[in-house]
Parts: C-alpha cells; structure tokens; sequence
C-alpha cells in the first residue's frame, strides 16, 4: 500500500489459508458481495497461486486489491469493495 494511504479498517476478516482453488476465490467473492460498496475485506492467504486467482479474479470483477505480506509465509489482500 502507498504511504500516502490511511491504512483500511476491514468491515470483514477471512483466513483462508490451507483453503485450495477456486474455494478461497468463491468465499472471497461472497464475502465481499455481503458488505457495503467502499468498505474493505482482509483475506489471509497462502502465498503463490492462492494469491494470485483470488487477486487476480477480483480486481477483474471491478474491485481494488492491495498485496502485504502475511504471517507464516503467506499473504494478506485488502480488497476494497468497488460498485
């Protein structure tokens, strides 16, 4: 994330970790259809191809996706809900 940027107050938490593809892609997506337009989903993740389908698949769908390392290796996406 910039430093520019306020640091985003998830409306939601999911740790997905150990959750194979496309599972951890469908439970991020109706996590985020279930909050507000402009409010941000954390989703932990294991890094590699978990982060890159659930990345890549919601910034398709319209929504704004930040990248930070996670714990254990993994990844955390702040997922902003756009629209």
């Amino acid at each position: 994330m910039s430093d520019s940027a306020a640091a985003p107050d998830p409306a939601v938490q999911l740790d997905l970790r150990g959750t194979p593809c496309p599972l951890n892609f469908i439970r991020s997506k109706l996590a985020l259809e279930k909050i507000n337009p402009g409010a941000w989903l954390q989703v932990e993740l294991d890094s590699g191809e978990p982060e890159q389908m659930v990345a890549s698949g919601l910034r398709e769908a319209g929504h704004r996706v930040e990248s930070e390392p996670g714990e254990g290796g993994g990844v955390r996406l702040l997922i902003q809900r756009l629209g």
